[in-house]
């Protein structure tokens, strides 16, 4: 049994494009989107690294 919903992280290595692209071969749509930012911590203070971005996927019924 698939899971009919699914999160797709957008890898460093590609576009969101790419990782729509990926979301469609293995039967997927986009349904949302979200943004979590990266922290790393350096000195005791947390700093930007990068914005991690995630589409939610939803199975394609056929």
């Amino acid at each position: 049994m698939n899971k009919k919903t699914v999160w797709f992280e957008v890898a460093e290595n590609e576009t969101m494009e790419d990782c729509l692209k990926r979301m469609k071969t293995e039967g997927y749509m986009a349904a949302g989107r979200k943004e979590e930012p990266l922290f790393e911590e350096k000195d005791g203070v947390p700093v930007p690294v990068r914005q991690i971005i995630k589409f939610k996927g939803l199975k394609i019924e056929e």
